[in-house]
């Protein structure tokens, strides 16, 4: 059993990736998914109740079952994020980024897409 603070600090958390996840629905670029994720993890530690209310909503809940089940990222979800991946690129590269910032974002966005699309689709 958690101490009622390390609780309430999870529950905070829950709320905030919650609140990034539902931006992410009606903000072209952010993802909902991830923040999605972050959420049930802390909700599952803090808030047992918001959990299971993040599991049976409709839009959230099959992608959080998909992945604690199998590991499985919905496929719009892959190539939404690939594809924001390589717009933030772009968008380094237009306004002058350095040549070695430019060089370790590239790899960094290579291996989290290579992650990513190598997870089964939900």
């Amino acid at each position: 059993m958690r101490s009622p603070a390390l609780r309430r600090l999870y529950k905070a958390l829950g709320l905030l990736f919650l609140g990034l996840a539902i931006a992410g629905v009606v903000l072209p670029g952010l993802p909902a998914t991830p923040f999605a994720l972050l959420g049930a993890w802390a909700f599952r530690r803090g808030s047992p109740e918001w959990a299971a209310r993040l599991d049976n909503h409709p839009r959230f809940g099959p992608s959080l079952r998909a992945w604690r089940e199998r590991r499985a990222v919905p496929r719009r979800a892959k190539v939404l994020a690939v594809l924001s991946m390589g717009a933030s690129w772009l968008l380094l590269w237009a306004g002058g980024a350095p040549i070695p910032v430019l060089g370790l974002v590239a790899i960094t966005l290579i291996l989290t897409s290579t992650y990513l699309l190598s997870r089964p689709a939900a």
